[in-house]
């Protein structure tokens, strides 16, 4: 459908006749049959539908949740943490709709909504946690106010979209204040700690945060790039806290109780940091579930698909990860052991990427020793910063078709790859298609 018909289309629907909700819903549901006829997920298309004839639509069918709308949001780790939160709530036994394809602007919330309501656009469900961009999500709050929010980190990530770094807090201070119950921040990162500051009193604020022998391993953006020497105190309690980490083990300290050991399945340590903001929200919410319930649970979630999931391929494990800034990337690297591992890097520059790929030069890949491929748009100024940290590079190829293949072909190995969003989506793609993973979580 050309745009111009498809504008004229959305009109007539718009401006007919005051459709009813089930209208819509099968309106909707009928689009995102025939785009996923056509070839598509259908987590675009149909939002836009709806989204253009019917802005009201996400707000009647969640507005009726017994416990309301909960939103994830961040610059890092938003899919990861969403898909704990979901995770543990139906361990709690509540019924949770969330945008699982992945699309974190609106008309992807709308677009999941489709998915699971019936044909009377009633949503079988106890609360929705929605995985949100951070610009998405200030505008999100104008139209459904969340119950709860889970505020994640601040981060130098894709600053030619949403400008300087204060103007990300300011998008994630725009959702806390519009948060009708408690706002859950993450007490070791200073500009979400100060969004405590402006809340209205009627607010409640829950907090989470990491010991101070962990502090060094998860630097703020502010000391990332020498705006602070050392992490500055906060005079919050942290609700629950990311004591100690040992390959996949980590312990968990709730309130002020001893710290409890739990087995990931996990990978990384930013992961397992998410998981703690994971559970001091669910336990702001789910109060009535034994905490030792919710830390069983943990042990059970698996990464989503790019977040440091193995998969196994031919019968060898390829772990794809995903990075989007320094801090990220820096993590990334420290978060895996190197030995025995064949790696790869795919930089792409695309719109959801970031255009600006400067920050590659804040990252320290000295811990890599190696890298097999290099691929992606941008993979000569990749290789060109690898050089700089003296890194052996076998590869260079900015087809990430064939250097995929060819990677996979190596023959049995432990492989893995550090990607740019857009690089990783593409490759998720190519192994849906070559190895019948469709069902891969993104």
């Amino acid at each position: 459908m050309q745009m111009p018909l498809f504008n004229q289309f959305v009109c007539i629907l718009g401006n007919s006749i005051m459709m009813r909700h089930k209208d819509v819903t099968r309106i909707g549901k009928a689009v995102r049959h025939i785009s996923r006829l056509r070839g598509g997920s259908g987590s675009a298309l149909p939002g836009l539908v709806i989204e253009k004839i019917d802005p009201q639509f996400a707000k009647r069918t969640l507005e009726s949740l017994p416990y309301g709308v909960v939103i994830v949001t961040g610059t890092n780790g938003k899919t990861t943490t969403t898909k704990i939160v979901c995770s543990l709530f139906e361990s709690a036994g509540l019924k949770v709709f969330t945008n699982k394809t992945g699309s974190n602007f609106t008309r992807g919330v709308i677009a999941a909504l489709l998915a699971d309501v019936n044909h009377n656009g009633v949503l079988d469900a106890d609360i929705a946690v929605v995985e949100l961009d951070e610009a998405y999500a200030a505008q999100f709050v104008k139209t459904i106010r969340p119950r709860y929010s889970l505020l994640l980190n601040v981060m130098r990530d894709q600053l030619d979209r949403f400008g300087e770094i204060d103007h990300t807090a300011r998008l994630l201070q725009v959702v806390a204040e519009a948060t009708t119950d408690t706002v859950v921040m993450n007490n070791d990162d200073p500009l979400i700690r100060a969004i405590a500051d402006v809340l209205p009193k009627s607010t409640n604020t829950a907090y989470y945060g990491i010991s101070s022998a962990l502090q060094t391993m998860f630097p703020s953006d502010q000391q990332l790039y020498g705006k602070a020497q050392k992490p500055q105190k906060s005079a919050h309690t942290n609700s629950v806290t990311l004591e100690k980490v040992e390959q996949n083990n980590a312990w968990f300290r709730l309130d002020t109780s001893a710290p409890q050991k739990v087995s990931l399945k996990l990978q990384g340590v930013y992961n397992m940091q998410n998981a703690a903001g994971a559970l001091a929200l669910v336990r702001t919410i789910a109060t009535e579930t034994a905490p030792s319930k919710l830390l069983r649970s943990l042990e059970t979630v698996r990464p989503a698909f790019g977040r440091g999931e193995a998969i196994e391929i031919d019968g060898q494990s390829l772990e794809i990860v995903l990075v989007k800034n320094p801090a990220g990337f820096r993590l990334a690297l420290q978060s895996y052991s190197h030995k025995n591992v064949t790696t790869m890097i795919a930089i792409n520059d695309n719109y959801a990427d970031g255009r600006d790929m400067s920050w590659l030069w804040d990252v320290d890949f000295s811990p890599l020793k190696s890298v097999h491929t290099v691929s992606g748009i941008r993979a000569y100024d990749m290789a060109l910063r690898l050089q700089y940290d003296d890194i052996t590079i076998e590869k260079v190829d900015t087809s990430l078709s064939s250097a995929l293949t060819q990677f996979i072909d190596l023959g049995p190995a432990h492989k893995r790859i550090f990607c740019t969003y857009t690089a990783m989506m593409t490759m998720r793609k190519i192994l849906a298609k070559r190895y019948n993973l469709e069902d891969i979580d993104r």
